[in-house]
């Protein structure tokens, strides 16, 4: 499945854009960057709040959030009792797809990130 096919996408990618533009991840090693952005602050706060932003897609996120738990841990932790720690991870996962499309990071990885390689990362996201 395409990335741009997964729930929520756009948002997701338009909140990693707005991080970048507020310079998350500037002067911070590019290897950091996806921390920074999905890891140090919740993309939703609150249960109510992450109970309506899931919608009718909660199982099928559930879903993704095991595979990947599983393939890149071994085990599956996420709480899925917990709505809000629900959409975090899978920001996390689908932040971590949009990065991943980023050329300029990929060649940044082992470097400290500039303000023209924050611009060029904003570029590439916004032509997903």
């Amino acid at each position: 499945m395409k990335t741009q096919n997964y729930y929520a996408f756009e948002e997701i990618k338009e909140y990693a854009i707005e991080q970048l533009r507020n310079d998350v991840g500037l002067n911070d090693h590019a290897s950091d960057l996806h921390h920074f952005m999905f890891n140090e602050d919740y993309y939703i706060i609150g249960t109510f709040q992450a109970k309506q932003w899931l919608k009718d897609q909660v199982f099928d996120i559930i879903e993704i959030i095991k595979e990947y738990e599983q393939g890149n841990f071994g085990e599956v932790n996420t709480d899925f009792s917990n709505p809000e720690a629900v959409v975090n991870m899978y920001a996390y996962i689908i932040g971590e797809m949009i990065l991943n499309e980023s050329d300029t990071l990929r060649n940044a990885w082992n470097k400290i990130l500039s303000q023209d390689d924050i611009e060029a990362i904003i570029e590439e996201l916004e032509t997903l």
